[in-house]
């Protein structure tokens, strides 16, 4: 197999808490729009954190049949739509052979909203009213299969199920396959539909998120302020392509994928290394791959959840990886500030925010931080967008289990 092949991206798609499209989305993004509101999904009266980013009015019926939709859970409902909207600005489908076309796509829960449905059927009515579709809708690879399925991608067909890092985890595994040529085009990406009220709880007991009821006080990512992480759902698919196929076709090209490092902590099954060991060595395998120099603009969009450890181990991570100069001369910024958590989903929103920022020479900015953390000292790009020349971006997602993943993307 050929080992240095260039992977590009030609498509994107997102249904975000901030916009159905990636135009939208992005255009939220830089403008600092806050996606976070009082959860409509259940009801809240019990619980101690109300607020989410949800999916404002999306249907379903735009993507998939009535018969679909009822057979279908929120997470690939969102993913087939995105992935739709992706592979149509692409313009990828009748131009790259079945078998050579790939899906990996990434969710960290998958259709826990099936999951809770049916288990109060079977609690209060008895097995016999459990759905018989239950396994089906509810399994981690039921969007990549739906997506298979759709497009006719008779190539590898996965999940990655790797907690907050799925997406990106996704995207560093599809930009390898083409890289190492197994696939020529690849649609990969993330989604998550967990805002109901067993993942609510279960997050809350664990201290996990914020119990703010501002919207504008509770996603607040290296605020001294920050008391968790805001829980929030979506889907973004891109379509990465082998760059000599793209230019021979005349794609459109947002950017080059030209990085990856993904490695475990091996440390506890929440909480990051305190010296942030692993996710420091993502980010250096990520710069190595992509050519890394001291003359580079860098731009990182961070994990950056507005959890009191994180944000302060992340920016330990950073330090590592770049060396404190550097740290301090790059831009970063917490786009979780305006979508809050995306769980699977973040990584691939993420990625196209690193995208769009250096498309557009503009980095979206972390809002709402207004009492910067002392143990935060980075340039988190408070409240306001700013333009910039930037040559790399990183994208960073650190997941439960350990798990670390950063990207790396330039122009072409």
């Amino acid at each position: 197999m050929s080992e240095n092949r260039r992977v590009v991206v030609t498509g994107v798609g997102a249904i975000t808490p901030v916009g159905n499209n990636a135009k939208v989305t992005w255009e939220s993004l830089k403008a600092g729009k806050n996606g976070i509101a009082p959860i409509t999904q259940f009801d809240t009266e019990k619980f101690k954190a109300k607020l989410g980013a949800e999916v404002k009015d999306f249907d379903p019926g735009e993507y998939l049949d009535v018969n679909d939709v009822l057979r279908t859970d929120r997470y690939a409902q969102l993913a087939v739509g995105a992935a739709q909207q992706a592979v149509d600005e692409s313009g990828i489908e009748g131009t790259v052979q079945p078998e050579r076309f790939a899906v990996l796509f990434g969710s960290g829960i998958g259709g826990i909203g099936t999951f809770e449905k049916e288990h109060t059927k079977l609690m209060e009515r008895g097995p016999r009213r459990v759905s018989p579709l239950f396994v089906p809708m509810m399994i981690a690879n039921m969007a990549a299969g739906m997506i298979a399925i759709r497009h006719d991608c008779r190539g590898t067909a996965m999940p990655a199920v790797t907690a907050c890092a799925s997406g990106s985890n996704a995207i560093g595994e599809a930009m390898r396959m083409i890289r190492h040529g197994y696939a020529d085009a690849v649609i990969t990406g993330g989604a998550e539909a967990a805002i109901n009220a067993s993942s609510v709880a279960g997050f809350s007991n664990m201290l996990a998120l914020s119990t703010a009821e501002n919207p504008d006080e509770a996603s607040l990512p290296f605020d001294k302020r920050r008391g968790g992480f805001v829980i929030g759902e979506g889907a973004v698919a891109l379509v990465l392509e082998e760059y000599e196929h793209a230019k021979q076709r005349g794609a459109e090209i947002y950017g080059e994928v030209c990085g990856y490092g993904t490695t475990c902590d091996a440390y506890h099954i929440t909480a990051p290394h305190p010296e942030g060991r692993g996710g420091a060595q993502a980010m250096k395998d990520a710069m190595q791959e992509c050519g890394y120099s001291e003359k580079d603009v860098v731009y990182i969009n961070a994990h950056g959840t507005g959890t009191p450890m994180n944000d302060a181990v992340e920016t330990a991570v950073i330090k590592k990886a770049l060396g404190e100069k550097a740290a301090h001369e790059a831009y970063v910024s917490s786009t979780k500030s305006m979508t809050g958590h995306m769980l699977g989903a973040a990584g691939a929103l993420e990625a196209f925010a690193c995208l769009q920022a250096l498309r557009e020479g503009v980095i979206p900015p972390t809002i709402n931080l207004k009492e910067q953390d002392e143990a935060c000292d980075l340039n988190y790009v408070p409240n306001t967008a700013v333009k910039a020349d930037i040559t790399l971006a990183l994208s960073n997602s650190l997941g439960f289990g350990g798990h670390n993943a950063c990207l790396a993307f330039r122009k072409v």
